[in-house]
């Protein structure tokens, strides 16, 4: 998931602080909440998070509020704190991902469970906004070769895989083998056994190389890689969710969004599907386009700006 995903290397934003030389912070991760109605949108350090919260960020200028930036911070177990103590607003969040990490035992089995359980479990001063259909999460995805072969589009299902499993190598990390969310679950929810497996790594360039090598047939990608789009790799629907949920969502700081903001940043989930977040990554990653101006574009182009 997107907790795995490889991160761009960046170091920590560092916050502001209104306190004097003689005064320090008990918090470590204190810095100067938003003055005169400023949100503040943040971002982790990887490429997706710091499109996301630009997508974010121009929303809400769109609708007349101050906005600054604290982007490509660093990790969840830092900007979670950070939104905490209301040094950031606003911060791009995956509802899978966030359960997992404040509930390693949770196992919800809906988008709405998902989202009760991280809001049973966030700190009371934070909120979740709507999630957006957009995921970016496990899923079983095959190389043009393989999708021609077996006639395999965007609207097929692991299900269909099923039927060739003896006929294909499957990559991915070397947990894979035995977790549900693995060779596990393929077998005992779509009845998908390969003839072989391949250990790479999760999601990652390994098995991206792989698969266009067609060293493997399949492997486990992220659904919004942006080597999907450049390989013209082919993601199969996952209709019993045997990979979870991971909705792209706000998470907020409660009393630092004004209500015009929270109703702009639900009406971009709204709109925000997991082809036009792939489609945003690959502009950004294979084409090396500003995220920002292709925020704006996006924005634009749905009646958001």
């Amino acid at each position: 998931m997107a907790v795995a995903a490889v991160a761009a290397a960046a170091s920590l934003t560092s916050c502001s602080s209104s306190s004097s030389s003689n005064d320090t912070p008990k918090d470590p991760l204190a810095g100067t909440q938003a003055s005169g109605g400023t949100v503040i949108v943040g971002s982790n350090n990887f490429a997706e998070s710091i499109l996301i919260g630009d997508l974010y960020g121009e929303a809400l200028k769109a609708k007349g509020i101050k906005v600054e930036y604290k982007p490509n911070i660093g990790s969840r177990e830092t900007t979670y704190g950070m939104l905490k103590n209301g040094t950031l607003t606003v911060l791009p969040e995956y509802n899978g991902a966030l359960l997992a990490y404040l509930d390693a035992k949770a196992a919800p089995t809906s988008e709405t469970a998902t989202d009760a359980a991280v809001t049973a479990k966030l700190d009371p001063k934070l909120t979740l906004l709507d999630p957006a259909p957009a995921q970016d999460k496990d899923s079983i995805t095959v190389n043009a070769v393989t999708a021609a072969k077996y006639h395999l589009t965007s609207d097929s299902s692991i299900a269909d895989l099923a039927k060739y499993g003896s006929e294909i190598t499957i990559g991915a990390s070397p947990e894979f083998q035995t977790r549900q969310q693995g060779l596990v679950g393929l077998k005992s929810v779509y009845g998908l056994v390969p003839k072989s497996f391949k250990a790479l790594d999760a999601g990652g360039p390994l098995t991206d190389a792989a698969l266009k090598n067609n060293n493997i047939q399949a492997g486990d990608v992220f659904t919004t890689d942006a080597t999907v789009t450049k390989e013209k790799f082919v993601v199969l629907q996952d209709p019993k969710n045997l990979f979870g949920f991971e909705n792209v969502i706000p998470l907020v700081y409660k009393s630092g969004l004004p209500q015009a903001g929270v109703d702009a940043l639900n009406a971009l989930s709204a709109k925000l599907d997991t082809a036009s977040l792939l489609d945003m990554d690959a502009q950004v990653q294979n084409d090396s386009k500003d995220p920002l101006a292709v925020a704006k574009a996006w924005l634009t182009s749905v009646g958001l700006s």
